[in-house]
């Protein structure tokens, strides 16, 4: 759920003005966080004002009307810094339609890629922003940038400014982007993240389009199915049936199947459609994911693909962060909420941690005790543990991973679509099977004289 950002003002016990901004995807929500901060930090709360979007029209002081729009606490607020700058405010009118749309994810990767190169080029940050406001079409991803530029402008920390748009940019690109200005080395986490964002939409891609044509073609067969056994047979099974002949087992029954379809498919429809929307609302929910997400890495053809994407993953975000000291627990949690499976990252949080935390288990113990890396991961660990090279055995075995999923693809798309095609046959054999059996009957001319 998109977040939204409340600035609140109050009075503290010594009659000095308190102000300060919280996030919250409602404005009740933000009103809780904010009696939070006000019982513990004891001051009395004055006002709550959300963030919204205003459209402005002004006239520059060479006589040319510009129209825009820009985000503000209050419509005051945007007409004392438009009047700051010099421009004869003629219109403000709040957005009636505000809505915070997330960037497309072909923008989000050409704005981190470009930053990255931009980066390598020695420019300042506040300059690689500038030019790409300018060249992104995403009206939400440019928002977002002139954002990030007035906080980072205003004094704010960067990890802060980025984890402020989160809602916008993802959990674990603002993060990333966060802490590059706090690691001294910007262009490598800028280039780590473009290359997993890059890796994510490639994979995603090919599963998709591997998945168009079989998921098409079964619905088409399912579609054609349905109309025959429903619709077509009857019209040719009836005609014997009204002269009262035998009919063979399986063209009776499906003879007597589209009857009773012809009595109950409303009832039908209505229980499938109620059936197939309460599997989808459970499978968007948390318990619903988390139960997708640990059957998935499990799968027979797809599952271990899956889960090595996901080991890929953890092992590139834990070597572009770990440092070999002590903060490397958030280090481990953040590549467990990087990739991309609930259940992993449930058994990392739960497991792992608080082995390495509680107990002073090693890593390569407390992540073997996980049960959700391979084998392959834990032996690349406990290699790089043994010689001290941890970071660059995470980065091996994510290039490794990397390789062998993109050479394991092609080989799943063929299976699947071999699966769809021995499906397709026989369903075309049990069509043919009830075809000829209705064409064994034979009719004599007695029974057409009944």
């Amino acid at each position: 759920m998109a977040v939204k950002e409340y600035r609140f003002n109050g009075i503290s016990r010594a009659g000095q003005p308190v102000q300060g901004t919280v996030f919250a995807p409602s404005s009740s929500a933000a009103k809780k966080r904010v009696g939070s901060l006000a019982e513990r930090h004891a001051f009395v709360t004055e006002s709550i004002e959300r963030r919204q979007t205003y459209m402005y029209k002004v006239r520059h002081f060479n006589g040319k009307v510009i129209e825009g729009e820009q985000k503000a606490f209050s419509e005051a607020e945007l007409r004392t810094a438009l009047s700051k700058m010099g421009l004869e405010v003629q219109k403000i009118n709040k957005k009636l339609f505000d809505i915070q749309r997330k960037p497309p994810e072909s923008d989000l990767i050409m704005f981190v890629r470009l930053s990255s190169n931009l980066l390598k080029e020695k420019l300042p940050f506040d300059e690689v922003l500038n030019l790409l406001v300018n060249d992104v079409s995403s009206r939400s991803l440019k928002q977002v940038i002139r954002d990030l530029n007035a906080d980072l402008k205003g004094g704010m920390e960067a990890q802060q400014a980025f984890m402020k748009q989160q809602h916008m940019l993802g959990k674990f690109t603002a993060y990333m982007l966060g802490i590059a200005s706090q690691t001294g080395n910007m262009s490598e986490i800028y280039e780590a993240t473009a290359r997993f964002l890059e890796r994510q939409s490639e994979f995603k891609k090919s599963i998709k389009s591997a998945m168009i044509t079989p998921v098409i073609t079964l619905l088409v067969l399912m579609a054609a199915f349905v109309f025959y056994v429903w619709y077509i047979f009857p019209q040719t099974a009836g005609l014997f049936e009204n002269f009262n002949l035998e009919l063979p087992p399986m063209t009776q029954k499906t003879l007597n199947f589209s009857k009773w379809m012809d009595k109950n498919w409303g009832y039908v429809f209505l229980v499938s459609g109620s059936i197939v929307g309460v599997v989808m609302a459970y499978f968007k929910s948390a318990k619903g994911i988390f139960f997708s997400h640990r059957v998935m890495i499990r799968l027979p053809i797809i599952g271990g693909l899956l889960h090595k994407l996901n080991i890929e993953i953890f092992c590139r975000v834990f070597a572009v962060l770990y440092s070999g000291s002590g903060e490397n627990i958030s280090v481990i949690k953040i590549a467990a909420e990087a990739s991309g499976n609930k259940y992993i990252e449930h058994r990392v949080k739960t497991i792992t941690i608080p082995m390495m935390v509680a107990q002073g288990a090693d890593l390569v113990k407390a992540m073997e005790a996980s049960g959700v890396f391979t084998q392959m991961s834990l032996a690349r660990f406990r290699s790089g543990s043994e010689t001290g090279n941890v970071r660059s055995s995470a980065r091996q075995m994510a290039d490794y991973y990397e390789s062998e999923t993109k050479l394991k693809l092609a080989s799943v798309v063929e299976m699947i679509q071999t699966s769809v095609a021995l499906i397709i046959t026989l369903a075309i054999m049990g069509l043919t099977i009830l075809s000829s059996e209705l064409a064994m009957v034979s009719p004599s001319a007695s029974d057409f004289m009944k």
